[in-house]
């Protein structure tokens, strides 16, 4: 049975228009387990990773307005909210589908630690897109507020953004490892992981940030020794010259190709480029490995060669 991790993308946790509610939440996800349970179906063993922005944004902004009644927490635990929150939907959206089918396996959600480096340039630089989107005029309003950093995000609107460092080391790794030699379907490095960072004596401490779901994805599938990576988008495919009229759709991409691809600037810094970037980085990790790039109802059809966009 090969391996594969599955990177979620926003649109497979909440669909666009609708309330930001748990019961819309669940609902969406359980339209996304249908997927994930296609491919199980296939065969593969699963390990499920996913995003967070929007969540962890809400859940930092429900903890400032009730501050003046009870202490907000900060930003890591947040970060540790929100894996829980969304590795319970996930859990029993795909449970459900799961037993629908007749399939046994069991899901379990593992809140997840991934160390950064303290002096990562990414804390002087904030990049990560969190929370709702908001009007240019709203953005600036919020920044001069709160002090916060907002920058426009890939033409959907403006956006908080907060510091993205690389991940170093899944914490909980081996853990996730025996998990899934058992049987179990791991739902794991939610919302990039809980970035932590260890102190003179070793020790875990948070730290505020958002590490890239993408890349902790491809951490993830590097370090369990995966067959492939899939990351799952909104899109079939990836492009160049994306939304103009000379877009260009891609469905086999090398190594060389891609990286002159990124250098020319084709992929936008707060979406495709993140995931062009872990799917490189996997497929170069060792000889024979695939990363994929597709939309949810297309994976099992990228899986056997026919969508998607593949790097090899």
């Amino acid at each position: 049975m090969k391996t594969i991790v599955i990177a979620l993308g926003g649109n497979a946790l909440q669909e666009a228009g609708k309330p930001a509610t748990a019961e819309e939440q669940l609902h969406v996800v359980e339209q996304t387990s249908e997927y994930i349970a296609d491919i199980i179906e296939k065969g593969y063993k699963v390990v499920v990773a996913h995003g967070n922005g929007p969540q962890v944004g809400r859940l930092v902004l429900q903890n400032e307005y009730a501050s003046p009644i009870t202490p907000a927490m900060p930003f890591d635990v947040c970060g540790a909210m929100s894996q829980g929150m969304i590795g319970y939907h996930i859990q029993q959206g795909l449970k459900k589908v799961l037993r629908r089918r007749g399939l046994t396996p069991d899901v379990v959600t593992v809140v997840t630690q991934v160390v950064v480096d303290g002096e990562d340039p990414g804390f002087k630089n904030p990049s990560k897109p969190i929370g709702p989107f908001y009007k240019e005029d709203e953005a600036k309003a919020i920044a001069a507020q709160k002090g916060y950093t907002m920058k426009e995000d890939a033409g959907r609107g403006w956006r908080r953004v907060v510091a993205s460092p690389q991940p170093i080391e899944i914490v909980e790794l081996g853990a996730v490892k025996r998990l899934v030699e058992g049987g179990f379907i791991v739902v794991t490095v939610g919302g990039g992981g809980i970035p932590v960072v260890r102190d003179a004596d070793g020790n875990l401490e948070g730290t505020a940030a958002v590490i890239d779901k993408d890349l902790a994805s491809e951490k993830l599938a590097e370090d369990m020794d995966a067959d492939q990576l899939v990351i799952l988008t909104a899109v079939e495919k990836v492009s160049l010259n994306y939304n103009k009229p000379n877009q260009q759709d891609l469905s086999a991409v090398s190594v060389a190709e891609a990286k002159r691809y990124m250098g020319e600037g084709h992929f936008a810094s707060g979406s495709m480029l993140p995931k062009m970037e872990a799917a490189l980085k996997f497929v170069e990790s060792k000889p024979g490995r695939k990363s994929i790039i597709t939309s949810l109802d297309k994976a099992v059809e990228a899986l056997e060669g026919k969508a998607g966009t593949v790097i090899a």
